[in-house]
């Protein structure tokens, strides 16, 4: 299959380029400037220049492919109604591009429920709407399928919520967790990540969400003690109250219980993640290296 991957050269979309490489798919990559269009073609992928601001880029990739993976997202806490509505002005090109086709779109999104069949709300959360636009594409003639990432999608190279909070620890001088510790954050390496996604532009069902998540949910207390083990630091408990001023922005999140199923997700993709989990991955030491 020849596959439009947007966020090609991201966190997870360069996983999943590697990851259809690797099943025999060709793959046309999205790249806004030369440096990701170089590494693109390095990798033996096709470069459609564009980027999210240009839906009319998305669209020409979409027309050219027999499926779409689209994992770029404007990730700006600051913003984030602005960057929700960037991502669906870019899904619903991405959808009349496709239409009448029956090609497979895959769309990124995050949790938004303890199973994979909780809807949650786009008026409380602005980004589902780009999963209501996608699952609404049957109509149109197009496999419109949701992937849902965990707050941490971890592995070698992370410079996510992760890696902020060794960065907290490092400047903080402790590595904290909120009260009692025991907010479960659900996790998925980066490669289990990308596996799920071939397995559902492959077999998945038109208007399905899908959890991409192979740890239900990790207590926050362990991931502190992780961090304060490779670092040798005191980990301490922080009130909710203390939270923002040691957490800043994070705190808001990493004092949160999101546990997180994927049973019906594994049922139906026969997905089974096989890589490290998050504290055995924080333990493997590359979070530590400079």
């Amino acid at each position: 299959m020849r596959v439009f991957v947007t966020g090609a050269t991201g966190w997870i979309g360069s996983a999943v380029v590697q990851e259809l490489l690797g099943a025999g798919h060709e793959v046309l990559g999205l790249a806004r400037g030369d440096a990701s269009a170089d590494r693109l073609r390095q990798q033996g992928v096709e470069v459609q220049r564009g980027d999210l601001a240009d839906p009319e880029s998305l669209a020409a990739g979409a027309r050219q492919s027999e499926g779409v993976v689209h994992t770029a997202y404007t990730h700006d806490f600051s913003d984030m109604v602005g960057a929700a509505a960037t991502d669906l002005t870019a899904v619903r090109a991405l959808v009349s591009a496709l239409e009448g086709t029956g090609h497979p779109l895959i769309i990124s999104s995050g949790m938004a429920g303890r199973t994979e069949h909780d809807a949650g709300d786009p008026g409380a959360m602005p980004r589902l709407q780009s999963e209501v636009a996608a699952l609404a594409a049957a109509e149109r003639g197009v496999r419109g399928v949701v992937m849902r990432y965990p707050p941490t999608v971890h592995g070698p190279g992370d410079h996510g919520l992760v890696a902020q909070l060794i960065t907290i620890a490092q400047q903080q001088g402790v590595s904290a967790y909120i009260g009692d510790g025991q907010g479960r954050w659900p996790a998925v390496h980066r490669l289990d990540a990308a596996r799920a996604v071939r397995l559902a532009l492959e077999g998945g069902q038109a208007g399905a969400r899908y959890h991409a998540v192979a740890e239900e949910g990790v207590p926050t207390r362990e991931i502190a003690s992780a961090i304060g083990r490779q670092l040798n630091l005191p980990v301490v408990s922080k009130s909710p109250e203390e939270a923002q001023a040691h957490f800043g922005w994070l705190g808001a999140f990493f004092g949160r219980d999101l546990p997180t199923s994927s049973t019906w997700t594994r049922e139906g993709l026969g997905w089974q993640p096989t890589h490290p989990g998050l504290i055995a991955d924080l333990d493997e030491g590359h979070y530590f290296q400079s």
